[in-house]
């Protein structure tokens, strides 16, 4: 997709279909949540190698540190019976932080794409959905959509079926957000850039115009809370929903 500020073309990466391989579409998010993939396995399998009880070496404290943060957070927010899910939890986090922050490498951020949050949403969206059958029922679960009162049912079915949506939405728009802002961003300091530069008499001021001297620096500045921070958090929020929706089906009935 293509934007023009006064002159200055602003370029977003939007999903690119690569050749079909067989029946399957490979798109260009596909390929990168691999590579997303590969990298937390690997920085897994290199925090976890060669693994000792005594003198251990920082690169052992820092998986230490990483599992003992996981544990307080799942079973914090969820209780001791719900340990099992720390893995789960733990890999969410790694691959919506890592995806999130992928985009400074050049390359693009798997969760700029809603399919990638939608999958995500919909797997945590069968797990709430089990552990409510699995605490109530599955007739108390259909017979949660009539509490209160009967005539509530269609508004309950809607707002069950929210959770996923808002989810996704919540992940994907801040994300998204971010990537736009950060190009705009880019496209008015290169005009600002451009016009100041213009002022210099001259071939000097013809070739430096040119140049978008003002990119340099500020963006990097600016990325600081739309890739960094706003990355992290938003990881942290989609878990943080995760463990409380899962937590609260336990609870009902």
């Amino acid at each position: 997709m293509e934007l023009d500020i006064n002159g200055a073309r602003i370029f977003f990466t939007l999903p690119i279909d690569l050749p079909v391989l067989g029946q399957l579409k490979i798109s260009e998010t596909m390929i990168i949540s691999w590579i997303v993939m590969i990298l937390i396995t690997g920085l897994c399998i290199w925090l976890t190698h060669d693994l000792k009880e005594e003198n251990i070496s920082k690169r052992q404290a820092v998986a230490e540190l990483l599992v003992e943060q996981a544990n307080k957070f799942v079973i914090g927010n969820m209780g001791e019976k719900f340990r099992y899910m720390i893995p789960f939890v733990a890999a969410l986090f790694a691959t919506s932080v890592v995806s999130n922050l992928i985009s400074l490498v050049g390359l693009r951020s798997p969760t700029s794409d809603l399919s990638t949050e939608a999958a995500w949403a919909v797997v945590v969206f069968i797990m709430i959905t089990a552990q409510k059958i699995k605490t109530s029922g599955f007739g108390g679960y259909l017979k949660g959509f009539t509490q209160p009162i009967p005539v509530m049912t269609p508004f309950n079915i809607l707002s069950e079926l929210a959770t996923p949506v808002s989810m996704a939405c919540r992940h994907f728009g801040n994300i998204l957000s971010g990537v736009v802002i950060n190009g705009l961003i880019y496209g008015a300091l290169a005009v600002a850039s451009s016009a100041l530069l213009g002022l210099i008499p001259g071939l000097v001021g013809d070739v430096l115009s040119q140049i978008p001297v003002l990119d340099v620096g500020v963006p990097a500045i600016l990325s600081v809370y739309f890739d960094w921070f706003s990355g992290i958090m938003q990881a942290f929020i989609f878990c943080m929903l995760t463990v409380m929706y899962i937590a609260n089906a336990a609870e009902e009935g």
